[in-house]
């Protein structure tokens, strides 16, 4: 496995999800690929998309595929374009909370 420099975007979020008491793994290693944010006691992937992710379709095949891989574990994998970051991240930070506080008190 090698070392793995989390995205700009992932930092920044990682960043505003740390500051509302969620405890976040950058660059998590699920055992078959690196994972942008995990939160692990909530079962939930977070990936940070740049706009190849949406235009490239062999990257979107490669997406279908590794998010596939993560459904065997019960993790649900959410994908946000970079740009949702860069111009609504406490917001979608503050959504995350909201849902990973909600998954808690389910358990």
């Amino acid at each position: 496995m090698m070392n793995v420099i989390p995205s700009k975007y992932a930092v920044i979020l990682n960043d505003e999800l740390i500051k509302n008491g969620l405890h976040t793994e950058l660059e998590y290693w699920d055992g078959y690929k690196h994972i942008d944010i995990a939160i692990l006691k909530a079962k939930m992937y977070i990936e940070l998309d740049g706009i190849h992710h949406f235009t490239d379709p062999k990257q979107i095949q490669a997406d279908f595929k590794r998010n596939h891989f993560s459904d065997g574990d019960d993790f649900d994998t959410f994908h946000i374009p970079n740009i949702i970051i860069e111009h609504h991240c406490e917001a979608v930070a503050k959504a995350i909370t909201e849902l990973v506080l909600q998954r808690k008190e389910n358990k």
